[in-house]
């Protein structure tokens, strides 16, 4: 099943259950898959890992949108940008741990023979390739400038 097609369940879902907030960000959702769907680019169709970038982009806007509205104490809203963020997370798949992170990016660094900070792009072409929907880039980044700057 696409995750259009997912969207869709769940929107009949709650729309049934009467969930307005739920059925806010589902519909948030299933437009910028149409957005996707009907861009240019995308001639060959949406790719899953295509699908996990658009739902993590979606999330870093809730976030980035409720740090805004509490700065400006909007309480208010910044719960409704957070609900909305928890519901478009549920589709993506499990984030790992900062350990996990720390693992993985350790590979990669004794893998490509980084030694320095200097090496902080390569490393992080690598492991953001490698950790695609399954740690942020902040996190992934915040690891690799650690580890490189030990």
């Amino acid at each position: 099943m696409t995750l259009e097609e997912v969207i869709n369940s769940e929107i009949k879902k709650a729309m049934l259950a009467k969930e307005a907030k739920r059925l806010e960000s589902l519909r948030a959702v299933k437009s910028a898959i149409l957005l996707m769907k009907t861009d240019k680019n995308t001639t060959d169709g949406i790719t899953p890992e295509m699908e996990i970038s658009l739902l993590q982009k979606l999330v870093k806007q809730r976030k980035e949108s409720a740090d805004i509205y509490r700065s400006q104490n909007r309480e208010d809203l910044a719960d409704n940008e957070l609900s909305q963020a928890v519901v478009i997370e549920s589709f993506l798949p499990a984030q790992l741990s900062e350990e996990e992170v720390r693992e993985i990016v350790k590979k990669v660094i004794v893998n490509l023979g980084a030694t320095s900070i200097k090496d902080m792009g390569k490393v992080m072409g690598a492991a953001s390739k490698e950790l695609a929907g399954k740690a942020e880039n902040k996190v992934v980044a915040g690891v690799v400038k650690e580890l490189l700057t030990k």
